[in-house]
């Protein structure tokens, strides 16, 4: 696994507005406070969320990359790239490969960090299918797609895009095999979710359910009682 230190450039891909601050947003703020350039990629406008039916839905898009742009903030994220997909209807397409293989070459990150494709028999929520198709099309467009120039060669002919590999990819929570203790930044990651006030708002216990998962993270990782963690599924590109 590459340190940290050898990291310059790290692109979030995510399905949703607050997915990567449910899952990330501890580890994320430690990154920026390192100094590592961190942009994230959301697919969908989260349209098809929120939990307050008087508001109109054609106000739920807009309000979301809004709280996303403010949840970014709290960890020290300004550059956004929304893709207006859907919510609720991505399908792991060519469409949405060569899309996120066209963000994987602007960027040009040696990390990225986007859901896993593999379905969770344990708990339904993670494996949304927006999630899954996200995950599938994102590893898809890591490899082999934003590597190799032949793959959507229009990207390289009509935006001058060459050709971009990852070194590493990052996956929330799936069969972790890495842990980042996240203890110094809980605050932060529950002050990005607080932004989600469309999704969140309900939530007066929403301090306590994040401190009770990421305290079970850290037992996992046989850590001693007290610390929280994000949990991740590392994996080599190469």
């Amino acid at each position: 696994m590459l340190e940290d230190s050898e990291i310059k450039r790290i692109l979030v891909i995510v399905a949703h507005p607050d997915d990567v601050d449910f899952s990330a947003a501890g580890t994320v703020a430690l990154w920026t406070d390192a100094g590592i350039e961190v942009t994230y990629c959301v697919v969908t406008d989260g349209d098809a969320g929120g939990y307050d039916e008087s508001v109109p839905r054609q106000e739920i898009a807009p309000m979301r990359r809004g709280e996303q742009t403010a949840a970014a903030k709290c960890v020290g994220v300004s550059d956004l790239r929304f893709l207006g997909y859907p919510d609720g209807q991505v399908e792991a397409t060519l469409g949405l490969r060569k899309d996120l293989a066209r963000v994987i070459r602007q960027v040009r990150p040696d990390r990225v960090l986007c859901p896993t494709p593999e379905r969770n028999y344990v708990r339904m929520p993670p494996s949304h299918p927006d999630h899954r198709a996200v995950g599938s099309a994102a590893l898809d467009a890591v490899y082999p797609d934003a590597r190799n120039p032949f793959t959507f060669p229009e990207l390289l002919a009509d935006e001058a895009l060459e050709a971009w590999t990852v070194r590493e990819v990052w996956m929330p929570g799936f069969a972790p095999n890495h842990y980042v203790d996240v203890t110094d930044t809980f605050g932060r990651k529950v002050a990005a979710l607080r932004a989600h006030q469309s999704q969140t708002g309900q939530m007066e216990d929403l301090a306590q359910f994040l401190r009770g998962w990421l305290a079970r993270n850290a037992e996992q990782a046989g850590w001693p009682e007290g610390r929280l963690a994000e949990a991740f599924q590392v994996m080599e590109t190469s």
